[in-house]
């Protein structure tokens, strides 16, 4: 890796490039020049050979990009060349939804472990999991290699979630719940809102109408 300092809108981008060329794999391209990965992808061809740099060199001159083995390097780039086990917290409507994406681990991260701390929840079983007492977190985390942990509780209660999560040595968290959560400065955490993407196309569409 060429940087350490990524912009986030890199890493978002990776992701879309990931996906695109998935597809291209599936339709049977083996190759692709970087102005129809571009088109694909809805970006242009200097940004893509601008976010792929961050990482090393791509390509041929005059050929393009190998498919599978540009797919390989940028998840070796991400770290998704392996598998991430996840534990979720929180199997309400949204949780429940999460446990039945079965596409997670297709794109390399496993819900291993469901926890809830309602009384009524703990104990039946969900998609082939036991749902569990959030204090029992901590014990499991290490026998099931759980690294990363995934929010989804009501509000008021994600920092509880976080601070179980926390005393499992859980090395990074993405948080569905609409709150912030105060955690090490050694653990990343992503929040993932879908009122920002509400609110973001609200406002292009009202600017677009004045």
């Amino acid at each position: 890796m060429k940087s350490e300092h990524i912009p986030k809108a890199t890493i978002g981008r990776l992701a879309v490039y990931i996906q695109v060329l998935e597809n291209l794999l599936r339709d049977g391209n083996e190759v692709i020049s970087s102005e129809k990965l571009a088109r694909a992808c809805s970006v242009n061809s200097s940004q893509i050979r601008k976010d792929l740099a961050y990482f090393g060199e791509f390509g041929v001159r005059g050929v393009g990009y190998y498919v599978q083995e540009l797919i390989t390097s940028i998840k070796q780039s991400l770290g998704i060349d392996r598998l991430w086990k996840c534990a979720l917290i929180g199997v309400g409507n949204m949780g429940s939804a999460l446990l039945r994406h079965h596409d997670f681990e297709r794109r390399g991260f496993k819900i291993c472990a469901a926890f809830d701390c309602d009384p009524d929840k703990i104990g039946l079983e969900f998609e082939g999991m036991e749902i569990v007492c959030p204090t029992h977190l901590k014990e499991q985390a290490p026998e099931l290699n759980l690294e990363i942990g995934i929010i989804a509780t009501p509000p008021d209660r994600a920092q509880r979630a976080a601070n179980h999560l926390v005393d499992a040595n859980i090395r990074g968290i993405i948080n569905f719940a609409p709150s912030r959560i105060n955690v090490p400065k050694h653990i990343p955490v992503e929040y993932v809102d879908f009122f920002d993407h509400l609110y973001g196309i609200a406002f292009q569409i009202t600017l677009g109408s004045d």
